[in-house]
């Protein structure tokens, strides 16, 4: 086992510090909760008929007695999200899957799964955040019924997996493995995609070629092939072991998929069995800065800067922006994937994936290889790739070097010293901003405020030709409590289109960009938010603004006594239409982004 670096233990040390009251009683909660028993062991006989009463007979049986384990499967499956699609035919397979081994399966319930793709720029975006802590809530319910011993969790994209590991935790006494449904084969290449876009943003290209060129990229069932906020959830479980190594970036509706699932069903159950690695254990400090560590080698999605946050907090676990900051420092960039490249996951995937890239940190001592994990003994496990043996799943060792150093890169060769996050601070607050898709050259912008109170004002003002010039884009009330803080992925295209006419353009929001944040120059996040009396709530047309991501600095170069002294902008958001009158509750208790931006917490 490799030497822990330095920083790597010292902020793992410095979290379990801060967290040493509320992870207590976390883990005192659940293990009140194990020490229980059998969950259908406390059912009265009619709670229990109740919940067995449409199984089949040979189910039933197993059912009506404490001996078996019963594994609550808890679902995003829907088929209109490529992502979910392939889950459809899980059921089944895991019900066969586990009665093999004399155990039984039952779908738990579904939760909710929105795409932030179909959503993007339009209101039901507004959802998206509060989707995640709906989930959260959905798993909890699934799983309340007592009937189990252990847990499958299926889903993949944005919010559903954060989701489901919050509500998971409540239920950390149990076992619960993490399944995946994989990315879809590579269509058209995200650089191509990314090129019709830009001309569509100019008026050089209409809707149809706009629409082919998307349609040829998403084509399949499967998660979206850039590294994202959903394939970012996929490496994530694999670094804090909850899911079977090698997992993750398998296509759907392959044999070797087909082979995981099963596999996964059946651990669940021998988990069970053995009384061993309860959630609970398995996601502790070293699963969250292992997760952090991945997020930066990789330059992971921005929206973990809010989801992990929670997702450690349902643990129990305190975390906060300088421990990316500091994790990132240390932390070696060793992927390029769109948009931090020009490669897709399937190619990350043949390139060594993530047997490599786990191996590669391990032995560099930035990762805890000594923690519990779904699949047994330590996270060294992670460091072999799944295959078919004579048609039986088996792993084996990654490759001993990259199969192609444009996509994936050993520690000692590393794409940049640094992770893709940094943290900004100054007089305007906290954000937090994404650099591995930023050339140096553009990582620092002084230019002035222009002031805009949505993306759609934004880009009206784009399209009017008013932005040909050198500017901050100061997109504000786009937070938690004032609109569910959406992301604003629709500015990215224009954005792009102004930075390579040459001129020097940044944003800045109290909003969320997006797990494909790109080239731009994008400090985001911004706390405390608008709506709260932030100080980008005083902001003006024409103040200057310093943004540098490599110092780490966000700052109004204005007379501070002048600026102190200005009244706050106020702005209210439409609320209604598309199911936003709904929320208005998680908008008024909604958390600050750095704490996760959730209603529990």
């Amino acid at each position: 086992m490799a030497t822990l670096n330095p920083t790597i233990a010292e902020v793992t040390e410095r979290i379990r510090a801060r967290s040493r009251e509320t992870r207590a009683d976390y883990l005192a909660r659940m293990d009140e909760a194990r020490g229980a028993g059998p969950a259908r062991q406390t059912l009265s006989c009619g709670n229990l008929a109740h919940g067995f009463a449409a199984a089949p007979l040979g189910d039933k049986l197993r059912l009506r007695g404490a001996e078996a384990v019963n594994v609550g499967v808890v679902t995003a499956y829907n088929d209109m999200l490529s992502a979910h699609q392939p889950f459809e035919t899980y059921p089944a397979a895991i019900k066969a899957a586990v009665r093999e081994v004399g155990c039984t399966a039952q779908v738990a319930g579904g939760v909710p799964a929105m795409c932030d793709g179909v959503t993007q720029g339009r209101p039901g975006m507004e959802l998206s955040l509060f989707s995640r802590d709906v989930i959260a809530a959905a798993t909890a319910i699934a799983l309340t019924h007592n009937m189990f011993d252990a847990a499958l969790c299926l889903g993949v994209c944005d919010k559903i997996v954060p989701g489901l590991t919050i509500g998971a935790l409540s239920f950390g006494h149990y076992p619960t493995v993490f399944v995946p449904a994989g990315p879809m084969t590579s269509g058209l290449p995200n650089k191509e995609k990314a090129r019709v876009r830009a001309l569509f943003a100019e008026g050089k290209v209409g809707r149809e070629e706009l629409l082919e060129a998307e349609a040829e990229s998403y084509h399949a069932a499967g998660t979206c092939t850039f590294y994202g906020t959903a394939n970012s959830n996929q490496m994530m479980m694999e670094v804090m072991g909850l899911h079977l190594p090698g997992a993750a970036f398998v296509n759907p509706d392959t044999p070797l998929r087909e082979a995981l699932t099963r596999a996964a069903a059946q651990r669940a159950c021998a988990l069970a069995q053995a009384g061993e690695a309860p959630m609970s254990r398995v996601v502790d400090e070293k699963a969250i800065v292992n997760a952090v560590v991945g997020l930066m080698a990789t330059g992971g999605s921005t929206n973990h800067a809010i989801h992990l946050p929670a997702m450690a907090r349902a643990a129990g676990v305190l975390i906060d922006w300088q421990d990316f900051e500091d994790l990132s420092k240390v932390t070696p960039l060793l992927a390029r994937i769109y948009p931090n490249g020009s490669a897709d996951v399937n190619r990350f995937h043949a390139a060594g994936g993530m047997a490599f890239l786990i191996r590669e940190l391990l032995d560099a001592g930035l990762l805890h290889e000594d923690k519990a994990t779904v699949a047994g003994g330590s996270l060294r496990a992670y460091a072999k790739e799944p295959y078919l043996l004579d048609g039986a799943l088996a792993w084996r060792e990654a490759p001993a070097a990259s199969l192609d150093e444009d996509i994936l890169r050993p520690v000692s060769n590393p794409f940049d010293p640094e992770g893709g996050l940094r943290l900004l601070t100054g007089d305007l607050g906290r954000s937090v901003i994404k650099v591995s898709a930023v050339a140096p050259a553009n990582r620092a912008v002084e230019a002035p405020a222009l002031v805009f109170h949505s993306q759609e004002d934004f880009l009206a003002a784009f399209k009017r030709g008013e932005l040909e010039r050198d500017f901050v884009a100061v997109v504000r009330f786009q937070g938690p409590k004032a609109n569910g803080m959406p992301e604003l992925h629709s500015l990215t295209p224009s954005l792009g289109v102004l930075q390579d006419r040459g001129f020097k353009v940044a944003l800045v929001t109290d909003g969320r960009m997006s797990g494909a944040s790109g080239k731009v120059p994008a400090a985001i996040h911004l706390s405390p938010e608008a709506v709260d009396g932030g100080p980008i709530a005083r902001l003006r047309d024409g103040d200057r603004i310093r943004l540098d991501g490599d110092a780490g600095v966000l700052e109004a170069l204005v007379d501070p006594a002048e600026f102190a002294a200005r009244t706050p902008a106020v702005f209210r958001q439409p609320q209604h239409g598309l199911g936003r009158e709904l929320f208005a509750p998680f908008r008024a208790i909604a958390g600050a982004a750095e704490a996760g931006g959730s209603i529990f917490f």
